[in-house]
């Protein structure tokens, strides 16, 4: 049996607003600095990418959803722009702790998401939303110049991390499954003090 593999991201978005508020700045960067490839990733927090086979779906999503059950919504705050020299403008994050300890915890299932040693999981722990990337010199450094000097400041909730999904060698991923923040851990141990 020849089982394809697939790739695989585990990210937060932002709400409905504040995506359409970030997408008009990831198209004014795509017209202005001839870089349609802006245009066509969605405002997200990337968490984890990684590899793996359909066979094995239902091990990790159980492990994702046990984590986002047990986590409480969060609010993050988001503050102007950075940049990874010569390749990518992004939107800062301002407050990284809850997302570190997500990090952190989603290290947990990694046995569960690397397939072989070809396929090593990719944490992020620098999280930031990306306006461009994979920029030529002369698209960074003009679109540095404007975004370094643009203000923006924004908050959004976290409410749930999404698994989306595509088969490795095609363009778009599509969500596969959505995992709610649910705090029941918590909740449960409160319940279970009176």
């Amino acid at each position: 049996m020849n089982e394809y593999i697939n790739e695989y991201l585990l990210v937060i978005q932002p709400n409905e607003d504040l995506c359409e508020r970030i997408m008009t700045m990831k198209n004014h960067f795509a017209s202005n600095y001839q870089c349609p490839q802006a245009m066509h990733i969605k405002p997200q927090i990337t968490l984890i990418k990684f590899s793996h086979y359909d066979m094995a779906e239902s091990r990790f999503v159980n492990r994702f959803r046990n984590i986002a059950n047990a986590n409480p919504p969060f609010k993050i705050t988001l503050n102007d722009f950075g940049s990874f020299p010569s390749h990518t403008i992004y939107v800062n994050i301002q407050t990284t702790n809850q997302l570190s300890e997500l990090t952190k915890e989603l290290k947990q299932v990694q046995a569960f998401i690397k397939p072989d040693a070809q396929h090593k999981p990719h944490f992020i722990t620098d999280h930031f939303i990306s306006i461009a990337q994979k920029l030529l010199p002369w698209q960074y450094e003009k679109g540095w110049l404007e975004y370094s000097n643009t203000h923006f400041n924004s908050s959004f909730m976290v409410n749930e991390m999404l698994l989306l999904k595509r088969r490795e060698g095609t363009n778009s991923f599509k969500v596969m499954e959505r995992f709610p923040l649910l705090n029941q851990i918590k909740k449960l141990e409160q319940a279970s003090m009176f």
